[in-house]
């Protein structure tokens, strides 16, 4: 079973994701901010991570960067799912070495294959 770390610092969003995540048999690991966010992957090395941009302190863009460029945490892929639906945001969410960008409120189906294709799935 894929471990997948949900970093998003609103209860009723991490509620909603590990709902979907739990009922497609995925076990989830939570954080409420980016900072936590980042330790925990160091420390539970999760099978991805869906990261949220706005956050207090570290942000999603500034975590992400943080997990893709760090040797010990730059294999787990990043996918990016925020309110944020600019093209400058997409871009600049993959150029922090997000594996994809999904917008909320995110689709079950679509998360899913999204989490299977970057797992490989």
């Amino acid at each position: 079973m894929a471990r997948i770390l949900v970093v998003d610092d609103s209860p009723t969003e991490l509620y909603k994701l590990t709902g979907m995540l739990e009922k497609n048999g995925f076990e989830v690991l939570k954080a409420e901010n980016g900072a936590d966010g980042v330790a925990l992957a160091r420390q539970e090395k999760p099978d991805a991570v869906l990261m949220d941009i706005v956050m207090p302190g570290l942000n999603g863009f500034q975590a992400t960067r943080q997990l893709t460029k760090d040797a010990e945490t730059a294999h787990i892929p990043v996918i990016i799912v925020t309110t944020k639906d600019q093209e400058t945001d997409r871009v600049w969410g993959k150029r922090q070495g997000a594996k994809d960008y999904l917008t909320k409120p995110v689709d079950e189906a679509t998360l899913i294959d999204t989490l299977k294709s970057v797992l490989g799935n």
